[in-house]
C-alpha cells in the first residue's frame, strides 16, 4: 500500500534488488519501476479496494496507513497476508514522558494525532494477524517531503538566521530512511519480529544547535558563521510556532530492542545522513520562491 514515495520507494528499490515480485496499490500519481505491478486506485474508495478482492499476498506492507480503518478495509479485500503485515507506526503515539529514552511499552496518547497508528497495532494484534511495526521518531534521507533537513539547508544557503526555540538545547532524535527499510526488510527475515513493535529512528539524539551545525556542515559552511536566532516559543503565534520543522520537546527512543533482535545497526550516522540527503537530493531538487515570512512571525 503506497510505495512510490520516500518510505515506500525506498523499500520498493531494495526488495526488487532482492528479487522479490511485488505489487503496488497507489493512486497513480507517482512513477513505478519497470517490472512491478501496478494496482491503480485510492485507499479511501471501496470500488478501487475491490481490486484487490481475492488476491493472497504473503506480506503487505502498508507505507501509507493513518487510522484503524484504513488498514481494516485493505484485510477485508485481501485477507490475512500468509507471512507477515508490516507497518508504518510513529513514536508520535507515545504519551509525553519524564523518563527518557523512550521504550516501546511506554504508555500511549489517547490525543495523538497519531493514535490510529495505535489503535491498527492494537488489532492486528488482537485479530491474529501475525505482523510488525515498526515507529521512527523523525525520518529523514533523499526524497524527504517533511521539510526537516530541507527547513535547514534553505536557511543556511540563502545566508539568513536560523530561528532556533528558546537556548537550542532541546534533544530530538532523527533517522535515515535507507536505515528504516533495512530494518524493516530484516524483520521479514526472522520469526522473533512477529507481533513486535520496533522503535527505530538514529542511534543519537542531538540538541537543536547541534542539529544546525550539523546541517552547515552538509553545506559546506563554517557552522560558527550560521546565526542562530532563538524565539520563545510560548510568546509567539500558535501557527508560526508549528513552522519549525520538529516538535518543541525533547523526543528520542530508545532503539536497543530492534538493534538486538533483528540484528541491526544504522549505516548513516546524522553527520553522513545530512551530507547524504544535500548532495542527492536538495542540489538535485533545487527550489525557487522560497516563503520565509513564518522566520519573520518567529525572530522578527
Amino acid at each position: 500500500m503506497g510505495g512510490t514515495r520516500f518510505i515506500g520507494k525506498s523499500l520498493v528499490r531494495m526488495l526488487k534488488e532482492q528479487g522479490h515480485q511485488l505489487t503496488l496499490f497507489t493512486r497513480g500519481l507517482h512513477s513505478v519501476p519497470i517490472g512491478v505491478e501496478h494496482v491503480v486506485g485510492d485507499r479511501k474508495n471501496d470500488i478501487d479496494l475491490k481490486k484487490l478482492s481475492g488476491r493472497k499476498y504473503d506480506v503487505i506492507i502498508d507505507t501509507s496507513g493513518r487510522n484503524l480503518q484504513d488498514t481494516q478495509r485493505v484485510i477485508a479485500q485481501t485477507g490475512k497476508p500468509l507471512s507477515r503485515f508490516l507497518y508504518i507506526s510513529s513514536a508520535g503515539v507515545y504519551q509525553k514522558s519524564e523518563i527518557l529514552p523512550i521504550e516501546e511499552d511506554f504508555p500511549i496518547d489517547d490525543q495523538s494525532r497519531h493514535i490510529g497508528k495505535a489503535l491498527t497495532e492494537n488489532w492486528l494484534r488482537e485479530e491474529g494477524i501475525k505482523f510488525t511495526s515498526f515507529r521512527p521518531t523523525y525520518i529523514y534521507g533523499p526524497g524527504n517531503y517533511n521539510p526537516i533537513e530541507r527547513w535547514f539547508f534553505d536557511r543556511i544557503i540563502h545566508n539568513r538566521p536560523i530561528p532556533i526555540p528558546d537556548s537550542g538545547d532541546t534533544i530530538t532524535q532523527l533517522g535515515h530512511v535507507y536505515d528504516l527499510t533495512r530494518a524493516m526488510i530484516r524483520s521479514l527475515q526472522s520469526d522473533i519480529a512477529i507481533n513486535k513493535i520496533y522503535n527505530c529512528s538514529g542511534k543519537k539524539s542531538i540538541t537543536f544547535r547541534g542539529l544546525a551545525s550539523v546541517a552547515a556542515k552538509a553545506c559546506q559552511k563554517d557552522p560558527n558563521e550560521v546565526e542562530l536566532k532563538s524565539f520563545n516559543p510560548n510568546s509567539v503565534d500558535s501557527k508560526a510556532r508549528k513552522s519549525f520543522p520538529l516538535r518543541i520537546e525533547n523526543f528520542f527512543t530508545d532503539i536497543s530492542l530492534a538493534e538486538l533482535e533483528l540484528d541491526w545497526k544504522e549505516t548513516f550516522d546524522l553527520q553522513s545522513g545530512f551530507n547524504d540527503s544535500f548532495k542527492n537530493d536538495y542540489l538535485i531538487n533545487p527550489q525557487d520562491n522560497i516563503d520565509f515570512t513564518s522566520d519573520e512571525q518567529l525572530i522578527g
